[in-house]
């Protein structure tokens, strides 16, 4: 297959392209920078520019758009440059899918969709929640109506925490346990659907090759656990101890509405789809995962 990936030097990008290479796919990279290399088509969602010669051929588009949700607090700015950063990419390529008659279209999202659902099991048919953050998802989803109206195969990949060697969730962490200043945020009940980054790579290249999955899709991992569970084995598996908590208070005034929606909040969201279409997961356990990402 012919697979064009925006955000392509992203955390999850990087590893997707080796991946997809590893398989014999072609891949082509939309940078927004002037390309410097052949696989390398310029774009610049801004202004609606698109490379004529990006789509030419192509079999499937993955975009993985999208600035960093959770570092930093949401100022109107900060609010505006998430929703852009998301959905004006998105438009545009679901518009050229359209138009190019791609036939599939993996597009990013964020298990924020589903607000916060407290310790009920979340599938993917459950609906949106409220919150910025759910209003956000919904926009970034709604986008791929050119797509999904033109015939195209899209699926909307709503993606939990990453568990990366590098970067990510863990890159924030793993400095704050090893000087055993890790402890749970707040009371620590809410749940974090944790995917490990070789199940995130591995579910993207399953729904890009799998004909017959579409819609949104769950990219997480199959035991969702809760902050106080996930902080204990983090701490086992740095051998750290992380006996100390982040006071609510303390949260909300570094980040303010990011802390409630994206870090005091949370979804048990479970991979039903991808386990319904036969998915292996690599790391179906935390501490497995774990393991993978800290060598």
């Amino acid at each position: 297959m012919r697979v064009v990936v925006a955000g392509s030097s992203g955390l999850i990008g990087t590893s997707l392209i080796a991946s997809l290479r590893q398989g014999e796919h072609e891949v082509r990279r939309l940078v927004r920078r002037r390309p410097e290399a052949p696989d390398e088509h310029g774009w610049d969602p801004t202004a609606g520019e698109l490379d004529e010669d990006a789509l030419a051929g192509a079999d499937a588009v993955v975009n993985l758009c999208g600035a960093g949700l959770a570092d930093r607090r949401w100022s109107t700015e900060r609010k505006e440059l998430l929703v852009a950063s998301r959905v004006r990419p998105t438009a545009l390529l679901a518009e050229e899918v359209a138009r190019r008659g791609v036939p599939v279209l993996v597009n990013g999202s964020a298990v924020g969709y589903y607000g916060d659902t407290g310790d009920r099991t979340v599938t993917e048919s459950a609906p949106a929640g409220s919150g910025f953050l759910a209003d956000l998802c919904r926009q970034w989803e709604a986008a791929t109506s050119p797509a999904v109206d033109a015939g195209a195969r899209v699926v909307r990949s709503r993606t939990g925490l990453v568990l990366a060697p590098s970067g990510g969730l863990l890159g924030s962490l793993k400095p704050l346990f090893s000087l055993m200043l890790g402890g749970r945020l707040g009371d620590g009940s809410q749940y974090m659907p944790w995917i490990s980054l070789d199940d995130a790579v591995g579910a993207l290249r399953f729904l890009v090759e799998q004909p017959d999955i579409s819609g949104p899709v769950n990219l997480t991992g199959p035991a969702p656990v809760t902050n106080a569970e996930f902080t204990r084995e983090l701490a086992a598996a740095l051998g750290r101890p992380a006996p100390w908590a982040v006071p609510e208070f303390a949260l909300r005034a570094a980040l303010g509405q990011a802390a409630d929606e994206a870090l005091l909040a949370g979804q048990r969201a479970v991979p039903e789809k991808l386990d319904e279409h036969g998915y292996s997961f690599a790391h179906p356990a935390l501490q497995a995962a774990l393991s993978a990402a800290l060598g």
